[in-house]
């Protein structure tokens, strides 16, 4: 997602390894250009997809691939030190799993925001994994659910398709929380294509307890 926490691109994060508005740890480490290589990242998912290279091209790929695997390994961490998925700066937090989701409207109670697909997420017919939408909703309706709360993990996700979701053409997803139980928060989501409903959900969220990971 663009902005931190799903909020303005020019909020303060403040300092390194903080808890997000969000409730994922904001790390500042990777510098400058980490950005740049999770897009990197991202491209090459997207050309691997797309592509039909002759044998030649497959072999050679693959060794730069292994090559930049083993420059990196030397510098693997435990979970709690790992910079992707907690660049909050960046769009999709610094990682390549999520689509990247800009973000139009956010508060505490609803988002809409605007995604596009490329084709490492096609599952056939000019379709989109299913997987993805359902992987689109649990980012952004847990990110909600943690918007202004203490941290909460999915319980629950049920996801109905309603239509073919296009590769491509950008899509409008929009999430609400419906309402608050306790430690239980319900909220609801749905994916639009130029304004017809393709995809909704449901999901129950789970406040932590104290001591939870």
């Amino acid at each position: 997602m663009r902005g931190p926490d799903g909020l303005d691109a020019g909020s303060d994060h403040g300092d390194e390894g903080r808890l997000a508005q969000s409730g994922i740890p904001h790390l500042d480490g990777g510098g400058p250009d980490f950005g740049r290589m999770i897009e990197a990242l991202r491209l090459i998912q997207e050309r691997i997809t797309a592509a039909s290279p002759p044998d030649a091209v497959v072999a050679e790929t693959a060794g730069v691939l292994e090559k930049l695997a083993a420059t990196l390994g030397p510098y693997e961490v435990d979970e709690s030190r790992q910079i992707a998925g907690r660049r909050m700066d960046l769009p999709g937090r610094g990682q390549a799993l999520v689509p990247v989701l800009d973000i139009d409207d956010w508060d505490e109670q609803h988002v809409r925001a605007r995604v596009a697909l490329g084709r490492f997420y096609l599952g056939a017919g000019g379709a989109a994994h299913g997987g993805v939408l359902s992987l689109i909703f649990d980012e952004m309706l847990g990110r909600l659910a943690n918007t202004g709360r203490t941290r909460s993990r999915t319980a629950f996700l049920h996801v109905n398709y309603r239509n073919i979701t296009p590769i491509g053409p950008e899509l409008r997803v929009e999430a609400h929380v419906d309402r608050v139980e306790g430690r239980k928060r319900f909220l609801t989501g749905a994916i639009y294509h130029d304004g017809t409903l393709t995809a909704d959900a449901e999901g129950l969220f789970v406040e932590l307890r104290p001591g939870q990971p």
